[in-house]
């Protein structure tokens, strides 16, 4: 964070994080295996590890899946320029890294809570889980503001919140089956977003993921939390904000 006549400003790895989390699909650079290793770009649905790092699910029968044994490098292009009448000034971070299976149970239920529909598929023998180990990232956050950040500074140090990871599904599904009407306030009042029948899909040391059909949001906190008890207080006071602030509105 940087401090700029008393207003705080996110540093270009907390923006480059935060845009990485917020995200549910990216563009996926790999290296062809049978040419001289032509770049290949395709379309990938992702969610965040703990400490930001992307999780993939993908086919084997797909071209980028068959090019990551011969060369393991990709980049990772995640785009937060939507809705901005001007693209090219909204934020977007390239990511290079390296792609490898994982096993984690925890990370294949952080990936299928953002995409429930992918439990159809997630079994199939021909699909696996895959994180990205970041190197370093590119961050364009509008014109003049480009940065490349270190993987040290980038990622989130995910020991400290080992409690609350261990307590995320439970959290997610009180919050889904008691304060359903929390959720929607967070979403149309905090986040300014419409409808209703949203649901958070994850909670992680810096903020929440909401989804309702095919739209996104995320709820990031002031300060980050480590455990149950700090994610209920957290989100407690959030919701008495969205009803204050709602009942102004009125």
């Amino acid at each position: 964070m940087s401090t700029d006549g008393g207003t705080v400003k996110p540093s270009p790895a907390d923006t480059a994080r935060n845009l990485i989390r917020a995200t549910n699909r990216a563009t996926l650079a790999t290296r062809m295996r049978d040419t001289d290793g032509e770049p290949y770009a395709s379309l990938v649905m992702m969610a965040a590890a703990y400490d930001a790092s992307p999780i993939l699910l993908i086919s084997g029968l797909a071209e980028h899946t068959k090019n990551i044994p011969a060369d393991s490098r990709v980049s990772l292009l995640i785009d937060g320029t939507t809705g901005y009448a001007e693209p090219l000034t909204g934020p977007r971070v390239s990511i290079q890294g390296r792609a490898a299976v994982t096993t984690d149970p925890a990370l294949r239920a952080r990936y299928l809570a953002r995409h429930p529909d992918a439990n159809a598929f997630a079994g199939f023998g021909d699909f696996a889980f895959y994180t990205i180990t970041v190197e370093r990232a590119h961050l364009v956050a509008g014109f003049g503001r480009i940065d490349w950040v270190t993987a040290a500074d980038l990622l989130f140090d995910p020991r400290p919140t080992v409690a609350l990871a261990e307590r995320e599904a439970d959290i997610i599904d009180h919050m889904n089956t008691d304060h359903a009407d929390a959720i929607d306030l967070y979403a149309s009042t905090l986040l300014d977003r419409p409808g209703t029948g949203w649901r958070m899909t994850g909670i992680d040391p810096e903020g929440i993921d909401l989804a309702s059909e095919g739209a996104i949001a995320r709820l990031p906190f002031d300060t980050a939390i480590y455990d149950a008890e700090s994610a209920r207080m957290t989100l407690a006071k959030l919701a008495k904000k969205a009803r204050r602030d709602a009942t102004q509105e009125k």
